[in-house]
Order: C-alpha cells, then sequence, then structure tokens
C-alpha cells in the first residue's frame, strides 16, 4: 500500500513539472517564438485552439472565469478545514498530492479554454524588451528557487509520500526563514508577479490574466498568513513586522490586530 501511494505520488510530481514548465509556454510564447517557432497547436495567452471554454459569455467574462476557479480551488483546499475533510477519504501521505493534482487539472483547464484577446497594449523593443524577457526568467527561476528553499518535495507531495514509504514521521513544526525568506516573507509570490507582469507584448488577455492572479496572489497572502499566525503564533507574527512582505524594502511594521493576539497567546 505504502509503495502504491509512492507511485500515484511521483505520478502527480511528474505531472506537476509538466503543468508548471507548460505556464512558461503559455505566458512566454509569445516572444519565445522570436527564438523557437511553437507547432500551431500550441496554446499560449495569444494563440491556438480554444477547448472547453465557458459558452455565451464574452471572452473576459470567460476567461476571468476561469482564473476564479483556479482561485477557489488553491484557496479553498489549501484551508486546514478542507484538510480534515479530505483527509477521511485518503491517506494523510497523498493529502497534499491529491492538492497539486487538482490544481494542475485546474491549470490544464485553464489553458485549453483560455480565448485570446490579442488587443495590443503594449509593445516593446530593443533594450526594453530584453529586459522584461531576462525578467520573465528570473521570475520563473525565483518561483523555483523558492520552493528549495523550504521543502520542495513537501510542498509537492512527494517528500509526505517517501516518508511514509520509510516508515518515517515528517515533522513540519518547526518556524524556518531560509535564504531570501530573510528579505521577503513570500519570494515565490513576488516570482509568479514577476512571470505575469514581464513581456513585451501584453496584449488584453495576457493584461487580464496577470491582474486577476496579481489579485488573487494578494488574497492568498492574506489567507496565508493567518494560517501561519495560528500555527506559530509570536514566532510569525516577530518575523512579519521584520521582514517586508513581498520586495526586500525594509521598514517597521505595525502589529495588525491578528499579531497581536498571537503574541498575546504566547
Amino acid at each position: 500500500m505504502k509503495a502504491l501511494q509512492l507511485a500515484i505520488s511521483a505520478a502527480i510530481y511528474l505531472l506537476f513539472w509538466c503543468v508548471f514548465t507548460y505556464l512558461l509556454v503559455f505566458l512566454g510564447g509569445p516572444f519565445a517564438s522570436y527564438y523557437l517557432p511553437l507547432p500551431e497547436i500550441a496554446k499560449t495567452v495569444g494563440s491556438g485552439p480554444v477547448i472547453g471554454n465557458i459558452p455565451w459569455l464574452s471572452a473576459v467574462i470567460a476567461n476571468a472565469l476561469l482564473i476564479v476557479a483556479f482561485a477557489i480551488q488553491h484557496s479553498v483546499m489549501a484551508r486546514p478545514g478542507f484538510k480534515k475533510i479530505i483527509l477521511r477519504f485518503i491517506p494523510t501521505a497523498l493529502e497534499r498530492s491529491v492538492f497539486v493534482l487538482a490544481t494542475c487539472i485546474v491549470l490544464v483547464w485553464f489553458y485549453l479554454a483560455w480565448q485570446p484577446i490579442n488587443i495590443v497594449v503594449w509593445q516593446a523593443t530593443g533594450a526594453i524588451s530584453m529586459t522584461l524577457q531576462l525578467s520573465f526568467l528570473l521570475g520563473a527561476n525565483l518561483v523555483l528557487w523558492s520552493t528549495f528553499m523550504i521543502s520542495h518535495g513537501q510542498l509537492f507531495g512527494i517528500g509526505q509520500a517517501w516518508y511514509a514509504y520509510k516508515g518515517k514521521e515528517l515533522s513540519n513544526d518547526s518556524f524556518i526563514t531560509p535564504s531570501l525568506y530573510k528579505f521577503s516573507r513570500h519570494p515565490m509570490y513576488l516570482g509568479v508577479l514577476i512571470v505575469f507582469w514581464s513581456t513585451p507584448e501584453m496584449t488584453v488577455g495576457h493584461l487580464v490574466a496577470a491582474s486577476l492572479f496579481s489579485i488573487y496572489v494578494f488574497i492568498g497572502i492574506g489567507y496565508e498568513e493567518r494560517d501561519l499566525l495560528a500555527r506559530f503564533g509570536s514566532a510569525y507574527a516577530d518575523y512579519m513586522e521584520r521582514v517586508p512582505q513581498l520586495l526586500p524594502i525594509g521598514f517597521k511594521r505595525l502589529r495588525t490586530p491578528e499579531q497581536q493576539e498571537a503574541k498575546a497567546r504566547t
């Protein structure tokens, strides 16, 4: 049974890599084609066939609902209350893998059903274009690097299944701030924002995706930090005071009511 759980988790992990890599193709395809022509069937934010879209709606609204679907899935399944419910039906070792699988399914639907809206908002050339392309690659690497700064295996479920297979308990109660987490509380989200906005060819469709995903990032940060305050108490409250939320620009924060409550509990 444990070997089967590990195999399932490994398969989902490999699927994640495919889906995550394709996100870079989806967003960067319009300028990646400068260097490597993409097949006509390849779907990007600005081209490709539309499959499984929401009918009878304008492209803007239908695309927005795809992002809302991702936000709902990602936020609801990440909450402790939902995890308690789903653990009644699946082994603990597969809980995170199921979350990753659901995320991959929603993202694949997002890719297929996305309707390009190719009205140009800005078109950068020369040095500015090259800077934006390099920024895109920097953001993608920042997202990936951030996962390894904490626990890449646990974040994507393979770590839990491996520990279960080895018959070991996975301890995740310690609060650590490695590498860039000493300068930014959410370097992964910072990388996501950089990836979505760093394009030399911004169309209305891309702008809708970048804007709505940016809104979701800040909403997600709020929920995530609420959970971290409840879990780590004053340790995370002090961390919020010392380290900026995204950009590594130092400043002194005032305690929020949630931080004051966490401090008082400790």
